[in-house]
């Protein structure tokens, strides 16, 4: 099959000028590769005959390029002692040899264009015969539509050629070589090759034919590529369609009455493409040889007066960043497993993908224009590791490679073309800055102007269409917002995307809230995109999931792979649940005048036809009445006053008013009553506490009892209240750091964990200076510090009881000079193992802290301990309830005096701290219990920034309070 290029698309190089080389020479060539057809668009079927060639294939490994000849290219080869793989997939995460995960470095020496003579060289053998009524016109391609990093391809013997761009597709005509009966495809991939250093995302190193291989019949008179223009004018309601093709024939769709031929423009009114209302018309380009289906979606991306419209309408992303990841098979997905990342992110209120840092599999475009998905979609291109040598050397200022840079950009385009879905085109990813981008965006322009450009590496916004950067802080990202960020005119009068933001690496990101705030308040912020969507961490039976380093790796950055919303499995990670809270597309918001919500649409299409609104009254945490609130249906950006019901008469409780939007009826991603948005606020405050303590303390054979405790004589510490024991309650300061809590050594300000443990605050000492049971009270008075430190927390704990309840009384003072904040501030103990159960009243369901609790929602909510506690896939603090006026576990109920954190789990803080995987963490005979005045704050600065100082938890004068009771309930 022959290929349309057009006059602007870069030239394949030719076989005939092709330099001769050594066996291996083409794996340290800087250009594209040789033999390939040119790139043209992706489509999934057309009537034309296909044949998928995915499956079993023979599989030897030999550990350099050269260390095999081509023998068992030929028919005939006997592979019987070849193992066997499955393909797409990745060898090495098949049993042979290990991944590999760095950041940024190169796992081999940098030396462009050569590699390592330790180059693992994977030999494919596949056996096929074509199917029965296979045409015999002779016309066919094979694709691979993504291989890592350099491939080398025979059929029937015949060396049709090689080529780099690892997620990237590769055609050759093959139709004179197939046979009616047997056919043997041979692939031979190298693992490094001069692509390597164009490949230098933050992912795993996974070598392999890790997409599709298909056979694809090629008629007389077939597509051999097309381009749908599809524009919509916001002012007059119409579309205009033109298909143009290489090949004659006709266009129609039926819905909209056209019947066209190719190249024939032709304006009708539609409804236009969007994110929210993703309208598409099916239609048949149709030739002499092939109905070709078409998936078309009318809209018109431009910048007009400074801002990224769509049909006219200013966009807010509210987006993720997605590396394509499946825990068992790596970057191999399956089809069922993109249409999950798509329904999660819909349900989640994610509106925008930037496909980091690669084009994705095609079918992942498909489900975006069919659901609803704004895309930037990224050229396969990162030099990232050029930084280590101050970017000397690097390929994208490099004429010798700037062929192989066009030949990606061409790829990307032109296969992914006729998506709607595709509203920017991307360079690349941290590559520096060079000639050989500016010749990208070029060529770009030239063959695609109805897209924007973006590089975030572009300060000076040179080749691209709008202004980027990646994890500004709040106070840079406001500037910018004021347009007082320096930099060029140009510059100033573009849009501003955040194309990374919100670090989701461990517990976090926190701060997404603020983000979200500016996003809002300044036109030009036009939102941002979250790093990332998933953990890539590895099934593995012994770590649970496997992150860098743990396959033996000599170079490798640990856990930073693992730094998503979803957990490796595609479960929710409190990140996402927060996430989805902050950019919900509808505001509710309580405090109103005369008994009203106000609320707002923040769609940036849709009306709010396609939700229904509840309302409900809750006393206590309880809900005591609902029903439905009628809302008109607001236009984007409107707002109105509602009138809620007038409130159920409840006196002495503490209640709030929820409002919630959910789907009135199904949609393709979600069922009918799923929530979008929700607001709460309050009615009636919380009472205080009524406590009068006035029974004595008795002093007696060891022990001091008062009330229902009994406490140790000697120490003061409670060893049991009514029947359940307790064990080493005294004041606990220190978390087990997360990793945005360590920092990052490239990111500005203090890194606290790091500060912490220097302190010396995971090793707090506990020195007693008196028990005195004296009057109504006992009093234990202590000083906690750490060793070589003068600093401390004078800590005073007053027990009193009114014969049924205990109440204890904490208070802190600092002494010294505190010059970091504290991880957390409240009292630990333990509890038998035997407490599973735990109810609350306060915020939940899930897991918050200072600067993570948009989601954390007032109610009564019941779990487990076990379900308490968050997965992260490397260990750290987590489960923190928060707003919490009550809790209920092991047969106590505490109250607090003010509201309070609580975390329980069956490992202490320092067994947390510890632990390197999930496998690490062994219950214990203990359920831990934290009662915490305070946390410190989440942030992102594991590659971002640190919690805003508002949510540090500083070192001051501090009295809280807890109320015990002894429930009966175990």
């Amino acid at each position: 099959m022959s290929h349309h290029t057009s006059p602007s698309s870069p030239a394949p190089p030719s076989a005939a000028s092709a330099p001769r080389w050594a066996v291996v020479g083409y794996v340290e060539d800087v250009g594209p590769g040789r033999g390939c057809l040119p790139p043209r668009t992706w489509y999934a079927a057309s009537d034309a005959a296909s044949l998928c060639l995915n499956g079993r294939w023979r599989f030897r490994l030999s550990p350099t390029a050269d260390a095999r000849d081509d023998s068992f290219a030929e028919p005939g080869y006997d592979a019987g002692d070849w193992d066997e793989i499955a393909v797409p997939g990745h060898w090495v995460l098949q049993g042979h040899g290990a991944p590999i995960y760095t950041n940024q470095r190169y796992p081999f020496p940098v030396d462009p264009p050569r590699v390592p003579t330790e180059n693992p060289t994977g030999d494919h053998l596949r056996l096929f015969d074509l199917p029965q009524g296979w045409p015999r016109d002779g016309g066919a391609v094979l694709c691979f539509d993504g291989v890592e990093s350099c491939a080398r391809v025979w059929l029937n013997g015949t060396e049709l050629g090689d080529f780099k761009g690892s997620r990237l597709p590769h055609e050759f005509a093959v139709g004179q070589l197939l046979r009616p009966g047997g056919n043997v495809l041979a692939v031979r991939v190298h693992q490094w090759s001069a692509g390597s250093y164009l490949e230098d995302q933050d992912q795993w190193w996974l070598p392999g034919i890790f997409r599709d291989v298909t056979l694809l019949h090629r008629p007389a008179g077939a597509v051999r590529d097309h381009f749908v223009h599809a524009s919509y004018d916001h002012r007059s309601g119409e579309g205009t369609l033109r298909v143009d093709s290489d090949v004659d024939g006709r266009v129609t769709v039926p819905a909209l009455g056209i019947d066209i031929a190719t190249g024939e423009p032709v304006s009708v009114p539609v409804e236009p493409w969007s994110a929210e209302i993703p309208r598409l018309y099916d239609g048949v380009l149709a030739t002499e040889g092939e109905r070709v289906p078409l998936r078309i979606g009318f809209r018109t991306v431009a910048v007009t007066d400074g801002l990224i419209e769509v049909n006219g309408r200013p966009v807010l992303f509210k987006g993720v960043n997605r590396h394509e990841w499946h825990p068992g098979t790596g970057r191999a997905l399956d089809p069922e497993t993109m249409r999950e990342d798509v329904l999660l992110m819909k349900r989640h209120n994610i509106n925008a993908v930037r496909t980091s840092h690669y084009p994705p599999h095609p079918a992942f475009l498909d489900l975006c224009d069919a659901y609803g998905l704004w895309v930037i979609d990224e050229c396969d291109l990162e030099t990232h590791g050029f930084t280590e040598q101050s970017w000397r050397g690097n390929p994208v200022d490099d004429d010798r490679w700037t062929p192989a840079l066009l030949d990606r950009a061409a790829r990307m385009v032109e296969r992914d073309k006729n998506h709607p879905s595709v509203v920017v085109w991307s360079l690349g990813n941290e590559a520096g800055t060079g000639r050989g981008l500016t010749a990208m965006a070029e060529w770009i322009r030239g063959r695609d102007g109805s897209r924007l450009l973006h590089y975030e590496g572009d300060r000076s916004c040179r080749d691209t269409d709008l202004y980027s950067r990646m994890y500004a802080d709040h106070e840079e990202v406001e500037r910018i917002g004021r347009r007082l960020d320096g930099g060029g005119h140009k510059r100033r009068e573009l849009p501003f995307l955040l194309c990374e933001y919100g670090h989701a690496m461990g517990n976090g990101p926190g701060g997404l809230a603020d983000y979200q705030r500016l996003f809002t308040a300044y036109e030009r912020l036009q939102g941002g995109f979250v790093w990332e969507w998933i953990d890539h961490g590895i099934t593995d039976d012994r770590h649970g999931f496997a992150y860098g380093g743990d396959f033996g790796e000599e170079l490798h950055d640990g856990n930073f792979v693992c730094d998503g919303l979803l957990f490796p499995d595609r479960e929710p990670s409190p990140g996402l649940i927060e996430y989805k809270k902050v950019i919900e597309p509808v505001r509710i918001e309580g405090g109103g005048r005369g008994g009203t919500v106000r609320i707002h649409n923040a769609h940036d299409v849709a009306d709010l036809s396609a939700l229904a609104f509840e309302w409900s009254f809750q006393a206590d945490g309880a809900t005591v009445a609902r029903g439905a609130l009628p809302v008109p249906q607001l236009a984007p950006g409107e707002s109105a006053d509602v009138k809620l019901p007038e409130p159920p008469g409840v006196q002495g409780a503490e209640t709030h008013w929820t409002v919630r939007a959910v789907l009135a009826s199904d949609t393709p991603w979600a069922r009918r009553g799923h929530e979008v948005a929700w607001g709460q606020f309050p009615v009636a405050q919380r009472p205080r506490l009524g406590f009068a303590g006035d029974r004595v303390p008795r002093v007696g054979h060891g022990r001091i009892t008062l009330g229902p405790a009994s406490f140790d004589a000697r120490t003061g510490e409670p060893r049991s209240i009514g029947p359940v024991d307790l064990t080493g309650l005294r004041l606990d300061v220190w978390r087990a750091p997360t990793d945005n809590d360590e920092g990052a050594s490239w990111q500005g300000g203090p890194r606290h964990g790091l500060l912490w443990r220097a302190l010396g605050l995971h090793r707090m000492r506990h020195r007693l200076d008196a028990v005195e049971a004296g009057g109504d009270a006992l009093t234990v008075r202590t000083r906690v510090a750490p060793a070589a430190r003068e600093v401390g927390l004078a800590t005073v704990y007053r027990w009193t009881s009114d014969g049924e309840r205990l109440k204890l009384t904490v208070t802190v003072t600092p002494e010294g000079e505190w010059t970091v904040p504290l991880p957390r501030l409240g009292v630990r103990f333990g509890l038998p193992g035997s407490a599973d159960r735990v109810r609350w009243y306060g915020g939940g369901p899930g897991e918050a802290y200072p600067d993570t609790k948009s989601a954390s929602r007032i109610g009564r909510w019941e779990s487990t301990v076990d379900a308490l506690h968050t997965p992260y896939v490397r260990p750290q603090e987590n489960g923190a309830r928060a707003d919490v006026r009550w809790a209920e576990i092991g047969g106590l109920r505490i109250e607090g005096e003010p509201e309070f954190w609580f975390t329980a789990r069956r490992w202490t803080s320092e067994e947390l701290d510890a632990a390197d995987h999930r496998t690490d963490l062994t219950p214990g005979d203990r359920v831990w219990v934290n009662l915490d005045h305070g946390q410190h704050g989440i942030g992102s600065q594991s590659c971002g920034p640190g919690p805003l100082p508002r949510y540090f938890l500083r070192a001051e004068p501090t009295e809280f309070a807890f109320v015990f009771t002894v429930t009966g309930a175990r």
